[in-house]
């Protein structure tokens, strides 16, 4: 029986009680699953590295998860961390995390459960069974283009200066696993960018399109990523997996996100290129929402996010494809039963804690696997 090692780093605010119910989940499924054993290791990021380190991830850290199979990753942040020197800021150790291990392919269902459909902003009929997959390129583009800087000009002017940039070989790695993925889904990918205004957007069109044609049994779209935009709001079920940059791909999955009804709902994963040798992919796993300072502490955090992070760990990373269902089906039945966090309750619905939540979903869990 294999043996998985997990890099557990909880962060800040409400990652770290989140992350103590996947705990739980990892402890089940040492105990009752005869696909695999897992060790974990934890360290700090975000603020609560920068407050014993100075940094806010420590070369320490970051050999952990070079080393790891996979990295589990809560939240970082908080207002008490607003005045820290850019570098040092919170989200830095994440953005080192994904540069660093070279995790270029961000993964961002937005899944709709039935029992949360009311939820959503959007009418029931527009999102009831919606499953879409955002693909974010993760590592180039606008975030990590240079020059990035604020500099003076000579008449005391002030001029920013962001860099979008991109290679082919950027986009072809993203927009190769993208036809990969759609193949496991309902074979159909839409390409966003902005190739009517930018230069890169140009590229992207050109270099997906020559990919789409060695891949011509998955439908192949292309869309302005402003008009992808607005068709998620006025129909979103056409999408199956949408590919995107950097820039788009944030604000985009977000937008998907809000459509299933809360934040705190929804994982993702980031993944890195296959070793040419052993196959195995660096990985990271986190819950989409942030740190949510209001609330970190109380006990009133949604862990499904985080929870269902795992369960793409699972499958993504050690192809644990059954051990990734019983989850899964997990937090739908404790969902069908009325159960609910504070961020998605409803009326005639139960409020329940974290902790309360991961119990719920341990106990189906087992009804599962039984």
């Amino acid at each position: 029986m294999p043996t998985y090692s997990l890099l557990l780093l909880p962060g800040d605010g409400i990652g770290v009680e989140t992350m103590a119910e996947v705990e739980r989940i990892i402890a089940f499924l040492n105990k009752r699953s005869n696909a695999a054993k897992f060790t974990t290791t934890s360290d700090l990021v975000g603020g609560a590295a920068y407050d014993k380190h100075g940094v806010s991830i420590t070369d320490a850290a970051m050999a952990k998860a070079d080393a790891a199979d996979a990295v589990i990753f809560g939240a970082v942040g908080g207002p008490q961390w607003d005045k820290v020197a850019y570098e040092h800021r919170p989200e830095a150790g994440l953005l080192r995390l994904r540069k660093d291990l070279d995790l270029f392919a961000n993964l961002r269902p937005a899944i709709c459960y039935p029992a949360l459909a009311d939820a959503s902003s959007l009418k029931r009929e527009l999102v009831e069974g919606l499953d879409i997959l955002i693909l974010r390129e993760l590592t180039g583009g606008t975030y990590f283009g240079e020059p990035k800087e604020i500099v003076t000009l000579e008449n005391g002017e002030k001029r920013a200066v962001d860099t979008t940039l991109y290679t082919t070989r950027e986009v072809d790695r993203i927009a190769r696993m993208g036809f990969d993925l759609a193949r496991k889904r309902r074979n159909k990918v839409h390409m966003a960018a902005k190739w009517n205004v930018m230069k890169s957007g140009v590229l992207w069109r050109e270099v997906t399109a020559a990919i789409a044609k060695q891949n011509s049994d998955v439908e192949y779209n292309e869309i302005l990523a402003d008009n992808c935009a607005m068709q998620l709001i006025r129909n979103p079920k056409q999408f199956d997996v949408v590919i995107t940059d950097n820039l788009f791909g944030d604000i985009l999955s977000d937008e998907a996100a809000m459509m299933t009804g809360s934040l705190g709902m929804l994982p993702s994963a980031s993944l890195g290129a296959p070793d040419a040798k052993t196959g195995k992919r660096k990985a990271l796993y986190e819950p989409v929402h942030g740190s949510a300072p209001d609330i970190a502490g109380k006990g009133l955090a949604n862990p499904i996010a985080t929870i269902a992070s795992f369960a793409m760990a699972l499958r993504y990373s050690f192809d644990l494809g059954k051990e990734a269902d019983v989850v899964e089906k997990a937090i739908a039945a404790v969902l069908d039963k009325g159960l609910r966090t504070g961020d998605i309750m409803q009326p005639g619905m139960t409020k329940v804690g974290t902790t309360e939540m991961g119990s719920a979903i341990l106990a189906a869990m087992e009804t599962l696997a039984a």
